[in-house]
């Protein structure tokens, strides 16, 4: 009986616990959500930072800033707003009474106002006449020249309150905010998706690809103890150095060399809030056909020698098939197979149209900081006084014509340059502009030519009489950094082979993949994966799907009720994955399903371990 009683309290504290545990996480999220954009966004200075605890229902003084925000910070992120809060728990009414007595020696309950005011603007954080002026002109707590101290603190814990339940209101009512999983994430492609027990809807919450690099010393502040959860499973795989590389060959020219082929190229950008977006492309088949498709980075010829960033994403391609609408489309499958740095996918397809969503895990395309010396030049004036540019600004022009060439023939066509201006400037060129460029600058086959692309930027740097501002902004929105390194983009390039058939590809939209290519995502997980369910809890199930060098794990919640799900990957070795944090968090709405992570190995010449444990709270 004694042993009953004693597991039954235990019980009862876990789930105390947990409970606990969610009411915090919640309150953070609300917080730091009121005063930022999202949960990637970072706290950029002291006075946000102070904000956002405020918001929390601290009350920081300037010390407590100090001790967070040290010379050498540079911005703090949700994780650490976490820790934070963990460490500085709110004022209690005691703790507030306290010090006010240690004023009131009298212990009256009231200190006057010519007192206050001599205290605060001399001692601690020194609070200006004016800042004084605005707590002793309050009726509530104010009478002759004296404050109760007691209604102070009453009004201080209730207004504290009301904030933080503002603050949790707000995220409520927002679905976009509700939807936003905990952690240091963008929103790209780890929407939530709804499984298709009723009428499908996509569950929107697009998240973050970035970088984890194990062996970061920081301490997490999510609980990490799978132990403590109510139910939890681990996913163990071991990958061989460089094997993730060794499938066989895609293509086999002996077996294709008959067949007709289509080419295009495309790139991943990485927005300033870390979603990625990409070409889309529309594949016409005309008849029943075997076909291949590869995807894999663009090698730019003219690059050698010089760092490709690029080349190390992965990339992917969901073919998805066109039925009644676009709207309506049906995955049929994706580049499952690798060799070396391409991925592609070989079978049958039937006549129609099919939608090619290209995709990237965002493990390597990623938002980093690096010390850049200094910033390139861009424009030199020559001995007449004549602007002409550079020639390692021409350089990185050249690579940019060979990206935005999405047909290869060495022009860029009405359609190609709108690719590039929606990119770097917002707006379409129409007919009319495009007349106006081929009066002004070479063209051939009403196409511009590389040295008509040349000269367009050189007449942009001249109406700015050599201010480079305009192509800086053209360049940081196509990837480059200001040594003119493209950090930020990747360019990639997809082939189609058919065996009976010319098949026809065309690129139609720059964009994020949005719920299409989620949905997408997420099928092809629970398709091809291994299934696990969580011990002690039959309607989560989380599947993990090994497709090369990546693994992609998926959260799947059958049951009535959202889920927060603890993320667990501090066994894993030698692994990094699109999330940046080593233990995270993610809430899965009712009856959907949605991306936990993708994890990919640091180092591909060395073996790697995705152990994950996933547990709920």
């Amino acid at each position: 009986g004694n042993q009953k009683a004693t597991r039954l309290e235990n019980s009862q504290g876990k789930k105390s616990q947990h409970a606990e545990e969610a009411i915090f996480y919640m309150n953070c999220r609300a917080a730091y959500l009121t005063v930022l954009k999202s949960s990637l966004e970072n706290i950029k200075s002291k006075e946000q930072l102070s904000l956002v605890l405020q918001q929390a229902g601290r009350n920081p003084s300037q010390k407590t800033i100090n001790k967070y925000w040290t010379s050498q910070t540079t911005s703090l992120n949700f994780d650490d707003f976490c820790a934070i809060l963990k460490k500085e728990k709110p004022a209690t009414k005691n703790e507030l009474l306290e010090a006010f007595g240690k004023i009131d020696t009298d212990k009256a309950g009231y200190i006057l106002h010519d007192e206050l005011y001599k205290i605060l603007t001399t001692r601690g954080d020194k609070m200006t006449w004016e800042e004084v002026a605005t707590i002793t002109k309050q009726a509530d707590f104010n009478c002759s020249g004296k404050l109760d101290y007691n209604k102070f603190c009453e009004l201080y814990l209730t207004t504290s309150e009301q904030c933080c339940k503002a603050a949790r209101d707000r995220l409520e009512v927002d679905p976009r905010l509700r939807q936003q999983q905990f952690g240091n994430q963008t929103e790209s492609s780890s929407e939530g998706i709804t499984l298709p027990v009723s009428k499908p809807s996509p569950r929107i919450s697009r998240k973050a690809d970035h970088k984890l690099a194990k062996g970061d010393t920081r301490a997490p502040s999510r609980p990490s103890s799978a132990q403590s959860s109510k139910a939890s499973t681990s996913t163990n795989v071991t990958v061989g150095a460089s094997s993730s590389r060794s499938t066989k060959l895609i293509t086999e020219p002996d077996t294709m060399k008959e067949w007709q082929c289509a080419q295009s190229k495309g790139c991943f950008y990485l927005e300033e809030d870390g979603e990625i977006i990409s070409h889309k492309y529309r594949l016409h088949l005309p008849q029943r056909s075997a076909v291949c498709i590869t995807i894999k980075p663009l090698n730019i010829p003219q690059a050698e020698g010089r760092s490709c960033h690029w080349l190390s994403v992965d990339t992917a391609l969901f073919i998805l098939k066109e039925n009644e609408t676009q709207e309506n489309l049906q995955l049929v499958s994706f580049t499952e197979l690798q060799h070396k740095e391409m991925f592609g996918w070989r079978g049958e397809l039937g006549s129609g149209v099919y939608w090619l969503l290209p995709f990237t895990t965002g493990c390597r395309l990623r938002k980093v900081k690096t010390q850049i010396p200094g910033e390139a030049k861009l424009v030199w004036r020559d001995e007449d006084g004549e602007l002409a540019l550079t020639k390692e600004f021409r350089a990185a022009l050249l690579d940019i014509f060979e990206t935005i060439d999405l047909d290869g023939n060495g022009l860029l066509s009405l359609e190609e340059y709108n690719f590039f201006e929606l990119r770097t400037s917002g707006e379409k060129c129409d007919q009319e502009a495009w007349a106006v460029c081929k009066e002004n600058f070479e063209m051939k086959k009403n196409e511009l030519t590389r040295q008509g692309f040349m000269d367009l930027n050189l007449m942009e740097a001249n109406d700015r009489d050599g201010d480079p501002w305009d192509l800086w902004v053209t360049l940081l929105s196509l990837g480059y950094n200001k040594a003119l390194e493209m950090t930020e983009a990747c360019p990639f390039v997809i082939d189609i082979c058919a065996e009976r058939c010319k098949p026809r590809m065309k690129a139609i939209s720059l964009e994020p993949g949005g719920c299409q290519l989620s949905r997408a995502l997420c099928r092809s997980v629970v398709s091809k994966g291994e299934a696990k369910v969580l011990d002690g809890s039959e309607n989560i199930i989380i599947h993990t799907y090994k497709s090369g060098s990546r693994i992609t794990s998926v959260i799947e919640n059958k049951s009535e009720n959202k889920v927060i799900i603890h993320v667990n990957n501090e066994q894993s070795k030698n692994c990094l994955n699109n999330r940046g944090l080593t233990v995270f968090a993610v809430e899965v709405a009712p009856k959907s399903m949605m991306v936990s992570q993708h994890v990919m190995p640091l180092n591909e010449q060395e073996e790697w371990i995705y152990s994950c444990v996933h547990s709920l709270v």
